[in-house]
């Protein structure tokens, strides 16, 4: 809901402007002034309100999981999503972070990752003064 408000709002700007700068005979101004508050608008919510809307107001929001993989969970840091997927192929991890304008800043890679859930395998039960059962 939060975001088609915001969008809603942009619209609104964009379209006062042309109302207001039609008004006066200074369509080429109006449409400058509109095309500019849809960029703003475009360019703050890629790059900034998107994920704070998911998180913090239930905004829209989706990634594809990458050809190949399994999803294994997502979680959130901070106001940045870390999404967790399988490679079967290689036998690794990827945990990924999506910042702000969905650009990967941090990722981690877990090597010889065996899902429990993939396989219906039982934990590894540890006792803690000697090794693994």
């Amino acid at each position: 809901m939060i975001t088609y408000l915001y969008w809603f709002l942009v619209i609104a700007i964009a379209m006062g402007l042309l109302v207001v700068f039609g008004r006066n005979d200074k369509w080429k101004f109006g449409m400058v002034g509109a095309t500019g508050a849809l960029l703003v608008g475009l360019v703050a919510y890629y790059f900034h309100f998107e994920q704070v809307f998911v998180k913090h107001y239930g905004g829209l929001m989706s990634i594809t999981v990458p050809e190949g993989q399994y999803h294994i969970t997502a979680t959130w840091k901070e106001d940045n999503l870390w999404v967790e997927n399988y490679d079967p192929k290689t036998n690794v991890c990827h945990f990924n972070e999506y910042s702000k304008g969905n650009l990967l800043q941090g990722k981690v890679t877990i090597k010889n990752c065996r899902p429990i859930g993939l396989f219906g395998q039982q934990a590894v039960k540890m006792n803690p003064v000697t090794k693994p059962e």
